[in-house]
């Protein structure tokens, strides 16, 4: 007897090869993607030369602001996300930019910890004090200096009253979002001799803290316990207020 066998059809398309790790690596830099359910916490990473309104060369080792902004709606937005991570390793770049960025993690509803591991120069300053906590290592530095113009600039008196006006807006969001005084500030930020070829001054991880810049020395390990610890603080205060609405 002969028995009825189908042979499977030749034109059937194959699924797809799930991706090799290599091809993950190459892609995203790691081995394994964290899943939303793997961790309440996001990690976000600002390093390079934050890039604004002008493309920066290929070469460089960038942080474009139309790449974070969705990030942080999106952390605003997902219920399994509890905590925010910044960590920092920046040169400084666009001042718009940065301003931007350090504006909506300032305005996030969730808990958030920055940590300056390498640097936190010029507008990466703002961005690193927008945090609810904000930690830098030992051996980092923050650069603090005055707000320069790359390019043509009209050489008149309102381009100055401009340049002005925007570094009130960088002296007011650090002074505002840290513990370190306006005239403190400004000294640094116009010391001379700090720096061998400009104004501003080099700030090193324990100096920041004792200015009242930054909030603490630690890394990594420091940091996400601090997270935790502001996560159940949220956690039992949106409680109380939700018992509170109850009453009422």
């Amino acid at each position: 007897m002969f028995e009825n066998q189908q042979s499977p059809p030749q034109n059937e398309p194959q699924g797809e090869k799930p991706p090799s790790i290599l091809d993950k690596i190459q892609q995203l830099g790691q081995t394994t993607v964290p899943q939303m359910s793997d961790s309440k916490i996001h990690c976000l990473t600002i390093i390079g030369q934050i890039e604004g309104h002008m493309q920066l060369p290929t070469q460089n080792k960038t942080t474009k602001y139309e790449h974070v902004i969705p990030q942080i709606v999106a952390i605003e937005q997902n219920p399994n996300i509890e905590g925010l991570l910044v960590i920092m390793n920046t040169v400084g770049g666009d001042v718009e930019a940065g301003l931007a960025l350090a504006e909506m993690l300032a305005s996030l509803s969730k808990p958030t910890v920055s940590i300056v591991l390498g640097g936190g120069h010029s507008i990466g300053v703002p961005i690193a004090v927008s945090c609810d906590y904000s930690f830098i290592a030992e051996t980092a530095t923050m650069t603090v200096h005055p707000i320069r113009l790359t390019g043509l600039v009209i050489g008149v008196p309102q381009t100055f009253e401009y340049l002005d006006k925007m570094q009130d807006r960088v002296i007011h969001f650090v002074t505002k979002h840290s513990n370190i005084t306006e005239d403190d500030f400004k000294e640094l930020m116009f010391a001379k001799g700090n720096l061998t070829r400009d104004i501003g001054t080099n700030v090193v991880g324990t100096d920041a803290v004792e200015m009242g810049l930054i909030d603490a020395v630690g890394g990594v390990g420091q940091a996400m316990k601090k997270l935790n610890e502001l996560i159940e603080k949220n956690k039992s205060d949106l409680s109380s207020d939700e018992g509170k609405t109850t009453l009422n």
